[in-house]
């Protein structure tokens, strides 16, 4: 029997990568990806060459009984384009099945940009929220924003470049001049910690329209900046 190893690789810096992953990498059998070629370039950087499976989110329902075939066997590791995997990514349904199927589940930690915006951001991190990526249509983004900015809780999320005017319009509207960070391309060349309000930060994007990868991060309703 097999060990399904969850595999967090870069969010942008190679470098940031563990020695742990590598080593895990280097000796699985099988490596199930988001996306088979954006790995085998990571592969490929560290001097890696493994077997690959594509496990994403239009195919997973379909992989499962073919990874879980592979976990009688061997080992088997599991990576996202970056990140950890199965955290807004492919990998749910897989973990969830070699857990009720017996298979050990192993955790190899690393770069995560929800954690990595949290903690850059001056905002309370003793408890949050992550909410993913938010809903598309208006009314249910408005009803998630205005639940969340209830909520004594920092929380977090990841945004597009192209919506993210949008859902500050929505919370400059629902939660008004509440302290937030919005974290950009993270651990890349470009990157940046925009702080401000849902309005200031509207304004700014609409004279510089964002790029890259964004990381939402908004205080809860009781923060002040005076808060210890």
């Amino acid at each position: 029997m097999g060990t399904l190893y969850l595999v967090a690789t870069p969010i942008g810096n190679l470098d940031d990568i563990t020695l742990r992953a590598v080593h895990v990498l280097e000796s699985a059998p099988l490596i199930a990806a988001e996306d088979t070629r954006h790995t085998l370039k990571l592969l490929t950087h560290f001097g890696l060459r493994r077997p690959l499976i594509s496990l994403h989110a239009h195919n997973e329902a379909r992989q499962l009984e073919t990874i879980l075939n592979r976990l009688e066997q061997h080992d088997v590791a599991l990576v996202s384009d970056a990140g950890t995997p199965a955290l807004s990514d492919p990998g749910v349904r897989l973990v969830s099945a070699a857990v009720a199927a017996g298979y050990p589940v192993v955790p190899v930690p690393g770069p995560s940009a929800v954690l990595a915006a949290l903690v850059s951001s001056g905002l309370p991190t003793n408890q949050f929220t992550f909410l993913g990526f938010l809903p598309r249509k208006r009314g249910e983004l408005e009803r998630v924003i205005k639940d969340a900015g209830e909520a004594k809780r920092t929380f977090v999320f990841f945004e597009s470049p192209h919506r993210v005017q949008k859902t500050l319009a929505i919370m400059a509207s629902a939660l008004g001049p509440r302290s937030l960070v919005v974290a950009r391309e993270i651990t890349k060349v470009h990157e940046e910690f925009l702080r401000g309000t849902p309005a200031t930060l509207l304004e700014h994007f609409a004279k510089s329209p964002p790029r890259g990868e964004l990381t939402v991060v908004v205080a809860g309703s009781d923060w002040r900046a005076s808060d210890e």
